[in-house]
């Protein structure tokens, strides 16, 4: 069983705005709060919108409505508001105008910043360009972008004049891009002419012009000049970015909307099937963003917030709205983070003082690998928090991160959720304790629970996670696929979110994530989640990185096979193969002893350095490969096929 390995001292405690809100409602402790923030719904997120200052052009009459069922439920009923006026407008226009809002950096070191009037200008000045481009309330704008201010500019933009903005990872194909915009019947799409990662071109506009020909609702192109490459070009439908926005008025009115009217359609690949197109209202997304960036992260106007992400992922828009919400700095890094040195991420983070820095698993052993040097050489003493989401922790990856990168004196805020709810069903808070790997308990406001496979509450064992009441930010629906919806997340048991995680409650109350329920391995009636496994491995010291799979077994059902990484000063053998299956049996035992273990020299990963199981199954059980859009290193797929073809 793990123990806590930190305790908040009296400055994270008495300087956190969880903190100030405990006291405003007289709540003693931790449990106290995690019941009253979810028993009484109401009276919880009336107090979080007065807390967090989130302003309104008309007061909402009722905090939500679930006359249609739990499934369909409307928050904060017959509220006008807009997501940008509380995340830039206002801000502009007080003192913290010359707050710093963004911080650019690309892989050469390249700095800009923007404060918030400037940002403001710049907003005004693109949404005035789509509106004489016929852009109006409701119609949807495609992001394509790298990881530039603009890309900033031109989500924020669409918003605010009451158009949806559709982020879209920059690093999908043409045939990825155009499912996407074909699904939401996009009339604009924002992309640039290139980028450059890891020190080469990426031609972003000519593959987004793969995709163009088979969206029939798309009308124009805004190109932003990044490289000034040579690009192809279609006079009737094709702009640039500053012939059409450099002279317009820097003044532009804001829509109010209605609390419920979408702001976002953030897509989520799946695990099947083509992609889901999740839908997020101005109301409930930037109450629901804002609490979390509140009370999880503390954020606060002098706060220089970074999360590795691309704004496809819904990290990337969770940041934007959430931090700029307070008035903080996001910084926004256009490049890979090993590249061109191992230290790039922490070099970053001393330049800029970075107070929370957010991370994947996957991503800090990759730079485990390059051991401890890298990180010594830098100051971190800016940071307050560090981050993490998006696929369970190993403990020894942990450790490295809490120990090495937060010296022993920074809490992880390792938070868990999804695109469907652009935010967190769990997550620790500046006041908890925390175990190595666990995620402490549920999200506050968010009524969630464990159970068995007879849909019963457990603790001590694994079950699934689900919620058993609503949250403003869950998706409306996916768009245009009601029927899609209530089948992913309400079908396994009546009035019950079933969101397809593992996770355990330990004697203490801790939460952990064990992965997703469709990357499960069930052998000879045993169910186990592959990060159990690749924890094994890793904790290895030949070991890198780590991948399992089940495969099919005539006679256990399933059995296991492992994909690993080895450390650089490490050399495949038989030996270490048997190694690391003892160590495996050492830690989960007999049953779970793998079928087999396959050296490769990389995983496929997506851009945020999520390990891709699904691919790596698939390729490697010689199945049809679908939808590699994602993976930022296709060629790891192929090794995986060899992998198969010689056994």
């Amino acid at each position: 069983m793990s123990e806590i390995v930190w305790r908040p001292s009296e400055d994270y405690i008495e300087k956190a705005n969880i903190t100030r809100f405990m006291k405003k409602h007289d709540i003693k402790d931790y449990d106290e709060l995690i019941k009253r923030s979810t028993e009484d719904l109401e009276w919880f997120w009336n107090e979080v919108i007065k807390d967090l200052n989130i302003e309104w052009y008309r007061p909402y009459d009722k905090v939500f409505d679930d006359s249609k069922g739990i499934q369909w439920t409307k928050w904060f009923i017959g509220g006008r508001i807009n997501i940008v006026h509380n995340c830039l407008d206002r801000h502009a226009k007080s003192d913290k105008k010359n707050n710093i809002a963004i911080i650019w950096e690309d892989e050469n070191g390249n700095v800009r910043k923007l404060t918030y009037v400037e940002l403001f200008r710049e907003v005004n000045k693109f949404a005035n360009a789509l509106k004489e481009l016929g852009v109006k309330k409701g119609d949807r704008i495609g992001i394509y972008m790298p990881m530039v201010p603009e890309i900033v500019v031109g989500f924020l933009a669409g918003i605010k004049i009451g158009a949806i903005s559709i982020p879209i990872f920059s690093g999908f194909g043409g045939h990825a891009l155009a499912s996407r915009l074909d699904i939401a019947g996009a009339k604009i799409l924002l992309t640039a002419d290139g980028s450059v990662r890891r020190g080469k071109t990426v031609e972003i506009k000519k593959e987004a012009d793969k995709a163009l020909d088979n969206v029939s609702t798309l009308e124009h192109v805004i190109v932003y000049k990044r490289l000034g490459i040579e690009i192809p070009w279609k006079d009737s439908r094709d702009i640039w970015w500053e012939d059409i926005a450099s002279k317009k008025s820097d003044e532009c009115n804001t829509e109010q909307m209605n609390s419920e009217d979408y702001a976002m359609i953030i897509f989520s690949s799946g695990t099947t099937g083509k992609p889901k197109g999740t839908v997020h209202t101005h109301g409930g997304a930037l109450v629901q963003i804002a609490k979390e960036l509140g009370y999880y992260f503390d954020v606060k106007d002098d706060d220089v917030f970074f999360w590795l992400t691309d704004i496809g992922w819904m990290m990337g828009p969770w940041m934007i709205i959430g931090v700029q919400n307070f008035g903080g700095a996001i910084v926004i890094f256009e490049g890979a983070p090993n590249y061109p040195n191992p230290d790039r991420l922490w070099e970053l983070v001393e330049r800029h003082k970075i107070t929370s820095f957010g991370i994947s698993p996957t991503a800090i052993r990759l730079l485990m690998r390059y051991g401890d040097k890298w990180v010594k050489k830098h100051d971190l003493s800016s940071l307050r928090f560090l981050g993490s989401t998006g696929e369970p922790w190993d403990p020894d990856s942990w450790n490295w991160f809490f120990e090495k990168v937060g010296n022993k004196k920074i809490p992880i805020i390792n938070i868990s959720g999804g695109t469907e709810i652009v935010g967190c069903f769990l997550s620790p808070l500046p006041i908890t304790a925390l175990k190595p790997c666990t995620l402490r308990g549920p999200g506050l406001g968010m009524d969630i629970d464990v159970f068995d496979d007879d849909g019963k509450p457990i603790r001590g064992k694994m079950g699934h996670l689900v919620a058993k009441k609503p949250a403003p930010s869950m998706t409306r629906g996916f768009w245009n696929e009601p029927e899609r919806y209530i089948d992913t997340y309400w079908s396994r048991w009546p009035n019950v979110w079933y969101h397809g995680d593992w996770a355990k409650v330990d004697k203490d109350g801790f939460w952990s994530l064990h992965g997703r329920s469709d990357d499960t391995i069930k052998i000879a009636g045993r169910r186990t989640g592959p990060a159990e496994i690749e924890a094994a491995l890793i904790e290895h010291p030949a070991v890198s990185e780590a991948a399992t799979i089940g495969v099919p077994d005539e006679i256990k059902g399933e059995d296991i096979v492992c994909f690993v990484m080895l450390k650089p000063d490490y050399e495949p053998s038989e030996e270490i193969r048997e190694e690391l299956k003892d160590q495996v049996v050492k830690i989960m035992g007999k049953t779970l002893k793998p079928r087999d273990i396959k050296f490769v020299g990389d995983l496929p990963k997506t851009r945020s350095a999520k390990i891709v199981r699904r691919i790596i199954k698939a390729a490697f059980l010689g199945r049809e490969v679908s939808d590699i859009s994602s993976v930022e290193n296709p060629n790891a797929i192929e090794e995986i096929k060899k992998c198969h073809l010689s056994n």
